[in-house]
């Protein structure tokens, strides 16, 4: 189809002539498209906010914690307490092979750390080097825990974001400085700046984490622990062994394993799954949305371009007479409706990127971006070809009347 200066400045001419009925058929498609790329971008922003929340969780891990019995069991009442300690975690090695890591953690509530004249309230977390197996950390500075602080009772702690925001304010590396806990010191290894939602007995933020031989010492926890926490090998699937989990510690402890509540056990697997379910449903839900409101403006730009062609008889049928061919005709209908939808397109395309760059802005800290809600180049440029498909399917019917237009049409309507 040939494209010269002069019909592009026929086709400006012919759009402008009726400035608002153009502009209001332009906004159609604007919308149409500012709906169906915003919620693309905002659904991947949105999915990718929710993932960093649980982000550094293991797909199929476990969490298991001890509650009142609410079922009676070996003549012991319900609502009995109990615990579980470090022998558990041979049971289960022993007991289900299919379990990968097996690591108990130990937790002191409602401590405080001090460094100089700074401080901070936290939450103090004993662990093993393999929790990391379970959750991962985000290490700003320095390590994580590992075998010789186990081995050698080593009084290192791991911070976590705030902490070390509250206790370092002038910022650098902490690492091998001191900070205070109940009146222990202990020798800064490592900064954790993990920041999802979700956490495993408090947040990760306020944590600080030490070896959990260290804490059972120094708070006298003797032989109990208060979680669990595990993951699957490859391949296996949690919600197929939670049952036997459950059993194995149940009946060492004198729960009933029917216990679900006693036993309580909580699958990472089925709410990971959870998440991609609904986001599966959200996805089809925006294109639904999106491509239905991009084809009513489309409908909106060809019922215009039907009237702005019956206006127009009499030019058209002058053209007929004085030479003009059908496709020429067809041509120069069509090039104003892609035109058309491709001003209006395009401009939605860039004021959607606008209001999505703002949102990716508005969910950036300390210079790390929570989450990207920009749309993709490929997306951007799926939009353009759908553009110009629309733009050609929107002109092809006020096209196709005006070739039937006939001199002795125009003749008539005047």
């Amino acid at each position: 189809m040939r494209f010269d200066t002069d019909r592009l400045r026929e086709i400006l001419d012919t759009l402008s002539r009726n400035k608002s009925r153009t502009f209001l058929t332009g906004f159609g498609v604007f919308w149409g498209v500012f709906m169906l790329v915003g919620l693309i971008g905002g659904g991947d922003g949105l999915k990718e906010l929710i993932n960093k929340n649980l982000d550094g969780f293991a797909t199929n891990s476990a969490v298991v914690w001890a509650q009142q019995t609410t079922i009676p069991y070996h003549g012991f009442r319900k609502g009995r307490q109990w615990v579980m300690n470090y022998d558990d975690v041979k049971r289960l090695k022993a007991h289900v092979p299919e379990l990968d890591v097996v690591t108990p953690t130990i937790t002191r509530w409602g401590a405080g750390a001090t460094h100089g004249d700074k401080h901070a309230s936290c939450t103090v977390k004993g662990v093993m080097p393999d929790m990391q197996e379970v959750t991962t950390p985000k290490m700003f500075y320095g390590r994580y825990i590992n075998e010789m602080d186990i081995s050698q009772g080593r009084k290192v702690c791991v911070i976590g974001k705030q902490v070390y925001k509250s206790l370092f304010t002038g910022g650098g590396d902490p690492c091998g400085q001191l900070i205070r806990i109940d009146s222990i010191y202990y020798n800064v290894v490592g900064v954790n700046y993990s920041d999802g939602n979700m956490n495993i007995n408090g947040s990760d933020e306020q944590a600080v984490v030490l070896p959990i031989t260290l804490v059972q010492q120094v708070y006298n926890r003797g032989h109990n622990i208060d979680l669990l926490c595990m993951t699957g090998k490859p391949g296996v699937k949690m919600s197929d062994i939670t049952d036997r989990i459950r059993s194995v510690i149940a009946q060492a402890h004198d729960v009933s394993p029917k216990d679900d509540k006693g036993v309580m056990i909580f699958n990472t697997e089925m709410m990971f799954s959870m998440v991609d379910s609904m986001f599966r449903g959200v996805n089809i839900l925006i294109w639904l949305v999106g491509i239905g409101t991009l084809f009513a403006g489309a409908i909106g730009v060809s019922n215009i371009m039907m009237v702005t062609v019956r206006e127009r008889t009499t030019e058209i049928g002058i053209r007929r007479a004085i030479g003009a061919t059908p496709r020429s005709i067809l041509s120069q209908i069509i090039s104003e409706s892609i035109l058309l939808t491709a001003i209006a397109g395009m401009s939605g395309i860039l004021f959607v990127v606008l209001i999505l760059q703002a949102l990716e802005m508005a969910n950036t800290t300390d210079g790390i971006v929570m989450a990207h809600f920009q749309i993709s180049f490929w997306t951007a440029v799926g939009a353009v070809a759908m553009l110009s498909l629309l733009g050609v399917l929107a002109g092809l019917a006020p096209a196709m009347r005006a070739m039937r237009i006939k001199p002795v049409d125009a003749m008539r309507d005047e």
